[in-house]
C-alpha cells in the first residue's frame, strides 16, 4: 500500500520532493522516502499523478529506465560489467553502428585508442563527435573504408579531414541537438563511448568537464560504454550518470587534455581594451574560444558582480573569478553560481571545477536555452568571427568552401543576448588574416562562406582599430563604421567598392589611410557640476548624424559666434569634413553623454594646424542645455594640451569682439596671450613657449 507523503513536507519548500528510489524496493512492497534537490527550470512536474507514475516520470529524481534496483543489486551489476576494452569493444562492435564518442577535453582517450585499434576490422562504421582534441587521428587515409566521422564543430585535428571530404561536419545550433538524438530516428545511437568521475557512494558518476550533449548522446544510446577515470573532476550541477545506466566500464586513469592559450598577441590586447568599457558592472557573460575572448575577459577583472553563462568554461574565466571580479549574485538565474556546458582548459582549471558548489555544468538543452539565457539581465555574448561584410552579416565557421569551426552555441547566445534587457552582442576579430594580405572587413562575403549570423543582430563589431555600433543603423551608417575600424591598407579599396555598390555617398570622405589612427589615448571621463559624467573623446567619422543634430540645436547666437556667419543648414558635405580627420593637421573632442549608438554630444572643441606658422585655429561650441557647467574650459585645456604634445606652437582664433567668454578662455590657458582687432573680429593667438606671470580672465569682461 502507498502512503501519500506528508503536506508539510512539500510546501512550502519546493524543493523537497518525494523520491521513489532503489532504496527498499523488493518483489511487490515499496517504500519511499525524502532528499532534496534542485528541480531544473524545464521540469515540469504534476504533483496531482499518482506518487509512482509521477516519479517515473521524474527521470531526474529516479535512477535511469524507471526501474528500482536495491544498492546490491546496481553494484553487482558493474562490478560485472567491468572488463578488459578491447574484449567489450570487440563484444559491442558489429559493421554499420553509429557510435557516439565524448567530446573535447572529456574524449574517453583510453577506450578509442582501443577504438581504432578494431576500426579496421570493420566497415561502415560512423563516429560522431562534437570537437576532437584527444586521440582520434589527424589523418584518416588509412580508416575511410572502414569509418566516417561526423561532427558539430570543426577543431584542429579533424579540419583537414572535413575539407579534403574524408570526414563530415553538421551545420547546427548547439540547442537543436538534444531535439535531433532524442527525436529523429536517423540519429539513434548504437553506442556510446564516455568518461565519468568514479561512481559515489549511491552509484553516481559524474560526466565531469565534458556534460554538454555527452549526456544526451548518453540517454539516448543503446549501449553505454564509460572510462573511469579517477583524473576526472566530480562537477556538479545536472552532471550525474548513475552507474545503473552504464552497460560496461572500463578503469583507467590517464590526465586530461589540456588546451591553454599562452601566447600574447597586441592584437588581442588592444580588441580587449575597446571592449572592456562596454562591459558594466553585473553582466553576465557568454564567450567563444580563442586568443581575443580570452583577452577580453583579463580586461574585466576589475569589475564588479559579474556573472559567467556560457558554453566552455576556460583558463580566462578562471583568471577573473581568481580576480573577484565574478560573484554571480546580480544574475537573474543561477544566482551566484558559474554555469556551462563543459571544460577546457589547464589542470588548474579541473582541480578548481573538482567538487565546487560555485561551479555548476548543465547539459546543452539547459545552457542553450534562449529562452533562460534571455532572462539574465544585461546578458553579453563576445564571439569571434573570420570575417563580416559591410551590412553586418558574420561568417564565423568557415573561410570561403574551407570550414573552420562550427556554429556552436554562436546563434543561440547572439538572439537571446540581443533580446534580454540591456544584453549586448558583441563580435571580435583581427582587421586582417594572419598574414595581413587580406581584410576581415569586406563588401562582400568570399565565394562559400556561410552566414552565421545575420545582420540583424549584431551589436558591436570590435578590431584593434576600434569599435563599431551597428543595431538599428542604416546600411550606410554600417559601411562608414566598419570601414572606420578596418585595416587602414584596406580602408581606401572598401570605400571604393561600397561607393560602386551604392552603400555610401559618391562624394564621402574615405577615412585617413596612414598612422597614426584613431588616438584613443586621448579618450577620458570628466564629472561637471552637480554630477553630470561626460565621456570625452576625439570626434569619429560615423559621429556625422550626431555632430549634425548637436548644431542643430545651437542657438542662433551660438551659432552666429561660432561661425562667425548666420549660417542655417550643416549638409553632409560639410559635416563630413569635421569628422573625418587625419588627428595630426586636424583635431575635433566632443564631450558625449550616453552610450554608444545612442551619445548626444554636449560640447566640442576643435582645431586646424596651419602648417606655415605652426598655430592651430581653435572654436568650441557647448550646448545651451550643458552651459555654465565648466565644459567649454574644459574642453580648451584639454585641445591645447593634445596641440601641445603634438609639438604644436600655439592657438590662435577670430573672436567676434562680444564674444566675451571665448576671449576669457584664452587667457585661462597661463600663456601670453596677444591680440588684435579688426572690423569688430579679434584675432587672438598665444605660444605654448611664452607662459603668462598670472592669467588675466576677466580682461575682456
Amino acid at each position: 500500500m502507498l502512503t501519500a507523503p506528508c503536506p508539510s513536507l512539500l510546501a512550502p519548500n519546493h524543493n523537497v520532493i518525494p523520491f521513489f528510489g532503489p532504496l527498499c524496493y523488493k518483489k511487490n512492497i515499496l517504500a519511499f522516502c525524502f532528499r532534496t534537490v534542485t528541480p531544473r527550470p524545464w521540469d515540469k512536474i504534476e504533483l496531482s499523478k499518482e506518487p509512482v507514475e509521477w516519479a517515473r516520470q521524474s527521470w531526474r529524481a529516479v535512477p535511469p529506465h524507471g526501474e528500482f534496483e536495491p544498492m546490491k543489486e546496481w553494484k553487482e551489476k558493474v562490478r560485472k560489467s567491468k572488463g578488459n576494452e578491447l574484449d567489450i569493444l570487440r563484444t559491442i562492435m558489429r559493421d554499420g553502428v553509429r557510435l557516439y564518442i565524448g567530446s573535447a577535453c572529456g574524449e574517453p582517450q583510453h577506450l578509442v585508442r582501443s577504438l581504432i585499434k578494431l576500426l579496421p576490422r570493420h566497415r561502415d562504421i560512423e563516429i560522431v563527435q562534437n570537437l576532437s582534441l584527444g586521440s582520434l587521428p589527424e589523418d584518416w587515409k588509412p580508416l575511410q573504408e572502414n569509418a566516417r566521422l561526423k561532427t558539430f564543430y570543426v577543431g584542429p585535428r579533424v579540419r583537414n579531414a572535413v575539407n579534403e571530404g574524408l570526414a563530415d561536419y553538421i551545420p547546427i545550433y548547439y540547442s537543436s541537438l538534444p531535439r535531433l538524438f532524442k527525436e529523429d530516428p536517423l540519429w539513434k545511437f548504437d553506442i556510446a563511448l564516455v568518461q565519468v568521475s568514479p561512481p559515489d557512494e549511491h552509484g553516481y558518476c559524474s560526466m565531469g568537464i565534458s556534460v554538454g550533449m555527452d549526456k544526451c548522446a548518453v540517454e539516448c544510446a543503446s549501449i553505454v560504454v564509460a572510462q573511469i577515470n579517477r583524473e576526472m573532476p566530480r562537477t556538479l550541477g545536472d552532471s550525474f550518470l548513475h552507474s545503473s545506466r552504464i552497460h560496461y566500464s572500463v578503469e583507467h586513469d590517464e590526465p586530461l587534455p589540456e588546451i591553454i592559450f599562452r601566447e600574447r598577441s597586441a592584437v588581442a590586447e588592444r580588441i580587449a581594451k575597446y571592449i572592456s568599457p562596454l562591459i558594466e558592472d553585473g553582466s553576465t557573460i557568454q564567450t567563444g574560444v580563442g586568443r581575443i575572448p580570452s583577452w577580453v575577459l583579463i580586461y574585466l577583472e576589475g569589475k564588479k558582480d559579474l556573472g559567467i553563462h556560457t558554453v566552455v568554461l576556460t583558463d580566462a574565466h578562471l583568471h577573473l573569478i581568481k580576480s573577484g571580479a565574478v560573484t554571480g549574485l546580480k544574475k537573474t538565474l543561477n544566482q551566484g553560481k558559474i554555469v556551462a556546458s563543459f571544460c577546457m582548459g589547464s589542470k588548474q582549471l579541473y582541480d578548481f571545477v573538482d567538487n565546487n558548489p560555485e561551479v555548476e555544468i548543465y547539459p546543452t538543452e539547459y545552457v542553450h536555452n534562449r529562452n533562460l539565457i534571455r532572462q539574465q539581465h544585461r546578458m553579453v555574448a563576445i564571439n569571434s568571427a573570420l570575417e563580416i561584410d559591410l551590412t553586418g552579416q558574420i561568417c564565423a565557421e568557415s573561410m570561403g568552401h574551407t570550414v573552420y569551426s562550427g556554429i556552436g552555441g554562436y546563434v543561440d547566445f547572439m538572439q537571446a543576448a540581443s533580446s534580454a534587457k540591456e544584453g549586448k552582442t558583441i563580435i571580435v576579430l583581427p582587421s586582417t588574416t594572419s598574414d595581413g594580405r587580406k581584410s576581415r572587413i569586406v563588401s562582400h562575403l568570399t565565394n562559400g562562406a556561410g552566414v552565421v549570423s545575420p545582420r540583424s543582430t549584431v551589436g558591436y563589431v570590435a578590431t584593434e582599430f576600434g569599435v563599431a555600433y551597428l543595431h538599428g543603423k542604416t546600411i550606410r551608417e554600417r559601411a562608414l563604421a566598419l570601414i572606420g575600424i578596418a585595416h587602414p591598407r584596406f580602408r581606401e579599396q572598401l570605400m571604393t567598392e561600397a561607393k560602386d555598390i551604392h552603400y555610401v555617398y559618391e562624394d564621402q570622405i574615405a577615412p585617413p589611410i596612414f598612422e597614426p589612427l584613431y588616438p584613443g589615448q586621448w579618450e577620458t571621463r570628466q564629472v561637471f557640476p552637480p554630477n553630470d559624467e561626460l565621456y570625452i573623446r576625439p570626434v569619429r567619422p560615423t559621429d556625422e548624424r550626431t555632430l549634425q543634430e548637436f548644431f542643430y540645436t545651437l542657438p542662433f547666437e551660438d551659432i552666429y559666434f561660432r561661425f562667425l556667419s548666420a549660417m542655417k543648414a550643416f549638409p553632409h558635405r560639410n559635416i563630413q569634413a569635421m569628422c573625418n580627420l587625419d588627428y595630426e593637421h586636424e583635431m575635433s573632442v566632443i564631450a558625449v553623454t550616453g552610450e554608444m549608438g545612442s551619445e548626444k554630444i554636449a560640447g566640442i572643441a576643435r582645431y586646424i594646424l596651419d602648417q606655415k606658422s605652426n598655430l592651430a585655429e581653435i572654436d568650441v561650441a557647448v550646448g545651451s542645455d550643458w552651459q555654465h557647467k565648466g565644459i567649454g574650459t574644459f574642453l580648451v585645456h584639454y585641445i591645447s594640451e593634445i596641440a601641445r604634445t603634438k609639438g604644436i606652437s600655439g592657438l590662435m582664433a577670430y573672436v567676434l569682439a562680444a564674444n566675451r567668454a571665448m576671449l576669457a578662455l584664452f587667457h585661462s590657458l597661463g600663456y601670453a596671450v596677444h591680440s588684435k582687432l579688426e572690423e569688430g573680429v579679434y584675432e587672438v593667438w598665444l605660444r605654448f613657449d611664452e607662459p603668462a606671470p598670472s592669467c588675466r580672465v576677466s580682461e575682456y569682461k
